[in-house]
């Protein structure tokens, strides 16, 4: 796992690189150097830096430091969304449908 930097602008060639598989994410299938992990208040993240510098804050689960889904694994990769992102899916839009009738 990547480790807290003082200054994420200081690369070395023991950091970690690290691989972005959300299909939606701007950086999907970029490895990337991880220059720090952080907590918020949405979790766990980690900070990838890109070649221009800039620091991108990603959850760890949208990496390949993370256990393959086993939906995906099951599904050999065919399935667009999970169950689970379905009815993520389905919950936002009941509540985007609520503010814009009421």
């Amino acid at each position: 796992a990547c480790t807290l930097r003082e200054n994420a602008a200081a690369l070395d060639a023991e950091q970690e690189l690290v691989g972005v598989t959300h299909p939606f994410h701007p950086l999907f299938e970029r490895r990337l150097p991880c220059v720090g992990r952080r907590q918020n208040r949405h979790g766990a993240r980690l900070l990838l830096q890109t070649e221009d510098g800039a620091v991108w804050s990603v959850p760890p689960h949208w990496t390949d430091l993370a256990s393959p889904d086993p939906e995906v694994v099951v599904g050999h990769g065919r399935a667009a969304l999970r169950v689970s992102d379905l009815l993520a899916l389905a919950d936002l839009v009941e509540r985007l449908r609520g503010k814009l009738v009421g």
